[in-house]
Parts: structure tokens; C-alpha cells; sequence
């Protein structure tokens, strides 16, 4: 009832306040994007020339907008990685029968994971333990039972529709998956992508394997350390891993789509690797700035504004274009950062808490820079009461539909709802939680050190003509160099996300009490 009534006393704060509506028709967040996304940034690359440019543009936005800084150097917070870059022509993944070893080919039948630093030579049995996952909460184990010493697991993506989304989300999560897979003496971990959920097609996801992976430099924020091998299976060459078994990829992919159980047993291969990586140390930026609340105590309290600078840089041409701009991916997010911060400036609106803007680095390579950010805030880490994180939101149609990731497991939901009545918003919940997406972005860094999170975005009716739009997005200008400032945007729609994103942080900045979990909510664990 506290916090119900709270949520309502907050909402009627947001409204006293008298904030001028802001300019309607999104030219200078369009201008703002435009500044990040044009070929001479070269897609932002974590770590590159053309990144700390796009830093020290944010970062002279943030001081024009009245910031404060509050990174490490000004508003910068330095963030360094290990980076390793595959030598393909030096390296290579056999299956084994019998002595007699068969040649996969990379980059068509699988590529070698990055994403776990490898050792130069692994050959060890393989093992399908369905999904891989452990979820302790539901007595749920796909590696109960099994001999993996020595092993490499091999695993399809997703996970048990018996499981709850969070549950299921959270444990596919690296940093807890890890856990178990060392402690059953796995040295590899394989993943079969699942075609009929994946956003990027193989075809396409595959040129990726040239770009430089990354690990923060930061020995304790480091995953799977103990794993000697990562990879990742192509589904439509996947027979070939499973040849003997019994079983094929089709009646997996079946059995998935069924919501039926996957069976779990040895492959008859085994897998010998030879990984050949070039290594290097690299620098990369973090963007920070405050805009200080007005009350003499919440002031002391922070809402944080998150986005992430980086893209994935210069990579394999697409139809003769190899610069990957990331205009919607993530410029957007930023833009809508630097908009709001303006707008408040501009307009003179003050908060009772201190609005804290964070443009991260590293998240194409795994959520990297708000992992570090959250493991080293620059400002006390019990004063961030909630993340509003937003990450390529779409504004490919008029927003009619928010999905809310989060939406129900904070009293954050509570307020979303109710700002978004007068805005004539219908407010939905993530429609696909097979892909994981509330553990693919940064929120979820901050979810894990007790900070309540939510990511809104734009939604859709299934089946309607917008979420035809967006599958086709994904298809097209996911992850491609088409995802830049010539595609369609409706500018209008994107003003009237930016205006809904600055009532919401207004409204929790102002609110009596800071955002709570539900009391049922799985995440309420990490408070």
C-alpha cells in the first residue's frame, strides 16, 4: 500500500512541476544521432580513435547541458580491456571418429567464441546437455547426472519454457553459468544457435568473428576463466556434430518450439581445436555527468540515464558498405541522453534527486563497460536508486505500444503505467522472453548490484504491420552496416519516446520514496 501510494504521490509531483513540453519534431535528437552515426566516427569501435572522439563529443554535450562531470578524468572514466582477434588462416576445429578427423569449415559450419580467452590446442570428448542450464531455485539441472571432466558441453540456446523468463534469463547469464560448468569440470563450452528465434541470420552473424572480442582488463570481472574453448554451431551444419547420436537438429528445434523437454547424451565426435589469437591491451571511455537534485537530503541519491556509445567499428563489407554506424544501435539511446539533459537545462526543471548520465563503452562486447562501471561507480554505489537504461528503442512507426523490459518486477512499472494513460500508451511486458534481451543490455549490470532497472522501448501487436517492420529491421540493419542515417526514421515518434523517457525521470527523481523490487520479483535478491 506504501508503495502504491507512492507511485501515485510521485506521479502527481511530476505533474506540479509545470515542465514545458519540448520541441515536437525531434531534429536535435536526429542531430544528435547524425553526430554519432556518420561514416568519419567509423562505428564507434570500443577502444578506437573514432570512440574517443564520440566520447569527447558526449562529453562536451554533457558540459553545454549543464553537467557536472563526475567520471575520473573530467567526465571520462577510463575502462581498459584485453582485446583478442582471431588468426583464421592459423587456426581450425576437427571432429574426431574413430582417429579419422573430419574438417569443419569457419565460418560455415561454426566459428570459435571469443568471448572465452582459448587455449592454442584443446581435443576433448563432446557431451549435449540440452540447454546447459542450472537453475537452483526450480531443482532444475541439465547437467545432473552427467560426466563432463574434461568435456565440452554442447548446448542450444534459450531455455526451458517450464522455467520463468527471469529465472531462465539470469542463469543463462555468464557470470552464473560459469559457476556450474566449473565446478562439473567442463574445459568448453559450444553453442547451437536456434534459427527460428535468433535476431541476426547466420550469414550475416558470422562476419563477426573477424571483429575484435574484448575482456575487461580487471581480473575479477573476467568470465569463464577456467574454460579452455568457446564456440558457436551453425544449425543448418549441425547433423554434422550429431551424426550417430540418434538424434537430429530438427527434432531438437521441434522439441523447443514444443515447450517439450531436451534429451541430454554424448556426441559420437569428439572436437580438436587449434586457436590461433592475437592479443592486445586497450583503453576505452565511459561518459559521465550530473545534474544535481535540489533537496537537501535526496540530492544524495541518483537516478541513473544509461546508453551505450560504442558500435562494433569497421568490419566485413555487406553490400560493398564496411562501415558499421550503429545509428539506431545504440546512437539512438545516447541521443535520447544528451535530449533529455538539454530539455532540463533548456527548460530550467530542477529534481529532488540528482539525475546521474552514463554513455558506456563495451557493450557489443558483452554489457563490458557498465560491468566495470557498476564494479567501480563514480559515485557511491548505494546512492543509484534505479537505472532507466535505453538501448536501440526503433522508431520505425508511431509510438502507440511500450515494451517495458522489467516492467513487473519494480515498482518502476507501477509509475511507467500510470505516466503513460495521458500519453495514450498501452504498456506490455517483454512478448518474446526466449530472447533474453533483459539480460543483453546494460540494465542488467545494474540490476545485479541491487539497482531496480528498467529498459522501455518501443512495442507491437503480434502480427500487426509494426512488428512486421521491426522483424524485418532486425533481418536487414541489425548488426549491418544498413543500420545508419539513411534508413526511415519517424522523428515524431521518436519526440514522443524522448518525452515519455524525460516524464519517467523526472518522476522517479521526484518521487518520496526510491523504487523498490516487488516483493515476488527474482531479482529482489540482489537488493
Amino acid at each position: 500500500m506504501k508503495r502504491t501510494t507512492a507511485a501515485a504521490v510521485l506521479v502527481l509531483a511530476m505533474v506540479a512541476t509545470g515542465v514545458a513540453a519540448p520541441d515536437r519534431d525531434g531534429k536535435r535528437w536526429w542531430s544528435f544521432v547524425e553526430m554519432l552515426a556518420n561514416d568519419e566516427m567509423q562505428g564507434r569501435d570500443t577502444g578506437s580513435p573514432a570512440h574517443r572522439k564520440a566520447a569527447d563529443l558526449v562529453a562536451a554535450e554533457f558540459q553545454r547541458a549543464g553537467l557536472t562531470p563526475a567520471g575520473i578524468n573530467g567526465y571520462l572514466q577510463p575502462v581498459k580491456f584485453t582485446g583478442r582477434k582471431i588468426v583464421e588462416a592459423e587456426s581450425s576445429l576437427e571432429l574426431v571418429r574413430n582417429g579419422k578427423a573430419e574438417k569443419l569449415t569457419l565460418g560455415e559450419d561454426a566459428v570459435v567464441s571469443l568471448r572465452i580467452s582459448p587455449a592454442e590446442a584443446v581435443e576433448a570428448p563432446l557431451v549435449f546437455a540440452g540447454y546447459g542450464l542450472t537453475v537452483p531455485d526450480l531443482n532444475y539441472n541439465d547437467l545432473a547426472g552427467l560426466d563432463l571432466k574434461g568435456k565440452i558441453l554442447v548446448v542450444l540456446t534459450g531455455g526451458p519454457s517450464t522455467v520463468p523468463a527471469p529465472l531462465r534469463s539470469h542463469f543463462s547469464y555468464p557470470i552464473e553459468r560459469q559457476k556450474f560448468l566449473e565446478q562439473a569440470g567442463a574445459v568448453g563450452l559450444i553453442t547451437i544457435q536456434n534459427p527460428r528465434t535468433d535476431d541476426v541470420p547466420w550469414a550475416r552473424s558470422t562476419l563477426a568473428r573477424f571483429q575484435e572480442s574484448m575482456s575487461l582488463a580487471d581480473s575479477d570481472l573476467v568470465d569463464y576463466k577456467s574454460l579452455k574453448l568457446g564456440a558457436t554451431i551453425n544449425a543448418a551444419h549441425a547433423d554434422k556434430w550429431l551424426a550417430g547420436s540418434g538424434h537430429t537438429i530438427t527434432e531438437l528445434l521441434d522439441l523447443v518450439t514444443a515447450g517439450k523437454p531436451l534429451p541430454r547424451f554424448p556426441l559420437v565426435p569428439s572436437l580438436r581445436a587449434r586457436v590461433k589469437v592475437n592479443r592486445r591491451d586497450i583503453e576505452s571511455q565511459n561518459v559521465v555527468g550530473i545534474r544535481p537534485g535540489s533537496d537537501p537530503s535526496l540530492k544524495n541519491e541518483y537516478v541513473v540515464l544509461s546508453a551505450h556509445l560504442d558500435h562494433v567499428g569497421v568490419g566485413e563489407p555487406i553490400d560493398g558498405d564496411k562501415i558499421y554506424n550503429g545509428a539506431m544501435d545504440d546512437a539512438s539511446g545516447v541521443a535520447a541522453i544528451l535530449e533529455i539533459a538539454n530539455e532540463l537545462n533548456q527548460e530550467k526543471v530542477t529534481t529532488k534527486r540528482s539525475l546521474l548520465f552514463v554513455a558506456v563503452t563495451g557493450e557489443e562486447k558483452g554489457l563490458l563497460g557498465s560491468r566495470y562501471f557498476t564494479a567501480h561507480p563514480t559515485v557511491e554505489a548505494k546512492r543509484m536508486v534505479a537505472d532507466l537504461n535505453m538501448d536501440m528503442f526503433l522508431p520505425l512507426y508511431p509510438l502507440k505500444i511500450l515494451t517495458v523490459y522489467g516492467v513487473n518486477e519494480s515498482d518502476l512499472g507501477d509509475a511507467i503505467r500510470t505516466l503513460a494513460k495521458p500519453m495514450n500508451l498501452q504498456v506490455q511486458d517483454d512478448p518474446q522472453p526466449e530472447r533474453n534481451i533483459f539480460v543483453r543490455s546494460d540494465q542488467y549490470n545494474f540490476i545485479r548490484h541491487g539497482v531496480p532497472a528498467v529498459m522501455p522501448e518501443f512495442g507491437n501487436a503480434k502480427g500487426s504491420k509494426e512488428a512486421a517492420i521491426e522483424k524485418a529491421w532486425l533481418d536487414k540493419r541489425y548488426h549491418a552496416p544498413s543500420d545508419d542515417l539513411n534508413q526511415p526514421v519517424d522523428l515524431h515518434a521518436a519526440a514522443d519516446y524522448v518525452e515519455f523517457m524525460r516524464r519517467l525521470t523526472v518522476n522517479v527523481a521526484d518521487a518520496p520514496a526510491r523504487p523498490q523490487w516487488k516483493p515476488n520479483s527474482f531479482f529482489r535478491r540482489f537488493q
